[in-house]
């Protein structure tokens, strides 16, 4: 599986090497040796999330915050999403940047967003099913997020009209509003 660092170094996208033929393919959407190597650090997952969305759904930008942070490694099974992250670890050099990826059951492309950051995703296909590796248990308690479109991380959402949100979703806060509550994150790397 070959790996490329973004922009925002601790932020991996994963392409598998796809075998294919008339019968269909075959690929190693997992191992996790090269995936270590790849991110420079043991990494334990210990639940495995799956969600279905309609096109224009907007889902994000989530995050775990203090001793619940969550790394995940995220990929789209099913249509196409554009996936982004955005580094939420306060003394962080590419603190509020974001990168984004087209995820896609075309490409197979996977996206590893280490703990202290803020995810979410666009639905751009009919429907898109998306899967998602987490390193810490969900936590409800601990459940933090920051609006689709904040002003001051200026995400550049391919979007075809308005996003389809959750209510919950419409009230998240900027993140100039909560960087007091990320203190626990501070040290993430």
């Amino acid at each position: 599986m070959a790996f490329t660092k973004t922009e925002i170094p601790d932020v991996i996208i994963f392409e598998p090497k796809v075998f294919g033929d008339e019968r269909g393919f075959f690929y190693e959407s997992f191992n996790q040796q090269d995936f270590e190597e790849a991110v420079g650090k043991p990494i334990s997952f210990v639940q495995d999330n799956h969600s279905k969305s309609q096109k224009g759904v907007l889902r994000g930008l989530h995050f775990q915050n203090g001793k619940y942070a969550q790394g995940k490694l995220v990929r789209c099974v099913r249509g196409e999403v554009y996936d982004v992250a955005v580094d939420i670890r306060v003394n962080s050099p590419t603190y509020a940047q974001w990168v984004a990826v087209f995820l896609s059951e075309e490409n197979k492309r996977q996206l590893w967003i280490p703990e202290g950051f803020a995810h979410g995703f666009l639905v751009l296909s009919k429907t898109a099913e998306f899967l998602y590796k987490t390193t810490n248990y969900y936590s409800p308690e601990n459940e933090g997020g920051i609006i689709w479109n904040d002003n001051d991380i200026n995400i550049e959402w391919p979007l075809e009209g308005a996003p389809i949100l959750s209510l919950k979703d419409t009230r998240l806060p900027r993140l100039c509003e909560i960087k007091d509550k990320l203190v626990n994150l501070r040290d993430k790397k």
